[in-house]
């Protein structure tokens, strides 16, 4: 007769390792992937465990292996669908190679930031996963990669930290949206993002400090200087970190007596609060504004028009981020990884030519 405990009670290695006919010390090293034992052993113990319904004492085990079996993550905005995108390709990755995900969101601040690593180092986890804030301040960074603790950037890297870094290709990405647009005879083209300056006008791509949108600017300016456009430094908007604050933006931009004849929005939910503006105004996309977004989110394809945008492979960025991470706690060594992926633009029906 079976005499093992019954599943509400506290079931401990030892409790496997009998039911598994093994010692605690082979039960042990199956149930925390440590040491070697043979299939036919770990076939044994899992069984056991599962039979058992066994969880891990996480303490003990951390305390055995050095390891937490925990990852942290931190992110600007956990509401954008950006990151949540993003954020799905880091877990996936993590869960089968055998790791929990602890998330916390810095709002794009990097005071809540250094706090976030502060507290994901006293939680001890093994790795972390961080799209920086302000990346000309990433001490704290530089810190923790120095402690030994694997880091990797995700869609922001920073020239002050040799880690791991996974980006898109946003300067080429930029680049080909803003000729297209040139090319359709735009002159009087915006840029929208949601950085901000300390005093809330743009004055040169250096002002701001996220790298990915620094480079789409960059991308945007260079190809205006190309078209010998001049001033579009005063196309560029910063400050659309709310619906709010976006919403007063555009509306503004597009009741000036100079307005825009297309807006590049630097995420999907700027271009979310563009579109609402110009259905407020009572302005035709594109008949009177071309819009273009980056991030392909769900609601660009169902709009009317559909919105031409920006696919940036988000789900990419976070799988590849976690990958090269999973490879450092798996121990390899070696210089520093920078991986940028590719966009791609997906036209639809929200440009067209300039109005006469």
């Amino acid at each position: 007769m079976d005499q093992s405990p019954p599943r509400n009670t506290s079931v401990t290695v030892a409790d496997v390792a009998h039911k598994a006919g093994v010692s605690k010390a082979t039960a042990a090293r199956v149930l925390g992937g440590y040491g070697t034992v043979s299939d036919r052993v770990r076939e044994a113990v899992t069984a056991a465990a599962r039979a058992l319904d066994y969880r891990p004492n996480e303490l003990a085990r951390s305390m055995t292996t050095g390891r937490s079996g925990t990852i942290g993550v931190v992110v600007g905005d956990i509401e954008n669908p950006f990151f949540s995108l993003a954020v799905r390709g880091i877990t996936d990755v993590a869960r089968q190679a055998g790791f929990t995900v602890i998330l916390i969101n810095s709002g794009e601040d990097v005071g809540a930031e250094k706090a976030a690593i502060r507290t994901l180092l006293a939680k001890r986890v093994d790795g972390l996963i961080v799209s920086p804030a302000k990346e000309s301040d990433v001490e704290h960074l530089r810190e923790a990669a120095r402690s030994g603790l694997p880091l990797a950037l995700l869609d922001r890297g920073s020239d002050a930290l040799d880690v791991d870094t996974v980006i898109a290709d946003d300067r080429h990405a930029a680049e080909g949206i803003t000729r297209r647009l040139v090319s359709l005879g735009h002159h009087r083209i915006a840029y929208l993002t949601a950085c901000d300056t300390p005093d809330h006008r743009f004055h040169a791509a250096g002002d701001i400090n996220t790298g990915s949108v620094r480079r789409r600017i960059e991308g945007f300016l260079g190809v205006c200087r190309e078209a010998g456009l001049i001033g579009m430094e005063d196309w560029v908007h910063v400050g659309a970190a709310t619906p709010e604050q976006t919403h007063r933006i555009v509306t503004a931009m597009l009741q000036s007596a100079q307005r825009p004849t297309a807006i590049i929005a630097s995420d999907s939910v700027i271009g979310l609060e563009v579109f609402k503006v110009c259905r407020d105004l009572g302005l035709s996309i594109p008949d009177d504004l071309s819009l273009v977004s980056f991030h392909d989110a769900d609601w660009t394809s169902v709009t009317t028009p559909p919105v031409t945008v920006v696919r940036q492979p988000v789900y990419g960025l976070g799988e590849t981020a976690a990958k090269l991470l999973v490879e450092r706690l798996n121990g390899k060594g070696g210089k520093a990884s920078r991986i940028v992926l590719r966009t791609e633009v997906v036209d639809r029906a929200s440009i067209a030519d300039a109005p006469v």
